[in-house]
């Protein structure tokens, strides 16, 4: 099903990595969060490219990781260690961004452990899909 979704950028996402990003990179990160929430419109075509993946399906919400660069750099959204986690609900037609982040912002060597303990404390709905 494609289709137009709501996204909604959760406070905890807000507060942590993506005020880093507006400091370090400015003008170039409003047009970045633009075109990240165009994309997370429309999420089923993003999870047919190789710049997003599901990460846990819990039938009606998906936790899904995708890639992404900053505008006016000269990275690819693969090389750019730029990530976003979102919960994708399409029975409300909702994408929740949870976690923004540069792969370097985690400090531990294990990334995806990291991201995966950040959302389990911090968003409880979501504990039971991400196991660590």
């Amino acid at each position: 099903m494609q289709g137009n979704y709501a996204v909604v950028i959760e406070e905890f996402a807000e507060r942590h990595y993506i005020k880093s990003f507006q400091k370090k990179y400015k003008t170039a990160w409003e047009i970045t969060r633009e075109a990240i929430i165009a994309e997370l419109e429309h999420i089923d075509t993003l999870l047919c490219t190789d710049r997003a993946e599901t990460i846990a399906d819990g039938g009606t919400v998906k936790i899904i990781k995708t890639r992404f660069r900053v505008a006016n750099s000269k990275e690819s959204a693969k090389t750019s260690g730029n990530r976003c986690i979102v919960a994708f609900d399409g029975t409300t037609a909702t994408v929740r961004v949870l976690l923004v982040y540069g792969k370097t912002d985690l400090g531990s060597n294990n990334e995806t452990q990291e991201w995966k303990r950040k959302i389990r404390d911090s968003y409880p709905e979501y504990k039971t899909l991400i196991t660590v």
